[in-house]
């Protein structure tokens, strides 16, 4: 009876998937033009274990422009210091996605140990507008958002010698920011993974 609520729940919800990447002050490489015989060479600082994590959420309904919406986590340099997201993070991002989006949400996002906190399940359950579905244990491949994470490594952080943490983060929220922007390269990230949108 609870599944078959959830489900009558779920029509005309946002269908949403969620990543997480982690962006270190060290860019990817990627190729580029040059003179002839002069190989080109970027110089970075040696500090490559500053990190940025992006959690980020694709979000498609029919009817609607595809919608992206992030969040990004400076790492802490401290041993003790948390690395990545809690479930608290997890949560705060739905929320917010939830008033953004103005309606019922079905999440599908991976098997992170964190995504089946205790915490978290406990929140997912209290909410009548979140459905949570987990993809299959190693799926990138039917994940919208890895090609996200693609677009923005092959265009805005390649190549580029990052001073500064800010200016790694100053980079990184102006690529997402382009996407977010452009409905259809949200739209040909669904389309990458085969998945379809019944209208």
């Amino acid at each position: 009876m609870a599944l078959r609520g959830r489900l009558a729940a779920a029509r005309g919800a946002w269908l949403v998937f969620e990543d997480e990447a982690g962006f270190s002050m060290t860019p990817p490489q990627a190729k580029t033009w040059s003179q002839r015989g002069r190989t080109p060479v970027v110089r970075v600082r040696g500090r490559s274990r500053r990190r940025i994590s992006i959690a980020a959420l694709t979000c498609y309904k029919p009817g609607h422009r595809s919608r992206l919406i992030y969040r990004p986590r400076r790492v802490d340099d401290r041993r003790d210091g948390r690395k990545s997201f809690s479930w608290r993070d997890y949560r705060d991002l739905l929320i917010a996605a939830h008033q953004q989006l103005g309606g019922p949400i079905v999440l599908v996002w991976d098997n992170l140990n964190v995504h089946k906190a205790a915490g978290l399940r406990e929140f997912a359950a209290s909410r009548d507008w979140l459905t949570i579905y987990y993809l299959p244990p190693y799926a990138p491949d039917l994940n919208p958002v890895e090609g996200i994470w693609s677009l923005l490594r092959r265009g805005w952080l390649s190549n580029v010698a990052f001073s500064t943490p800010e200016h790694l983060i100053q980079r990184i929220r102006r690529g997402l920011r382009h996407i977010q922007y452009r409905g259809d390269l949200i739209g040909g990230c669904l389309a990458e993974t085969g998945l379809i949108i019944n209208t």
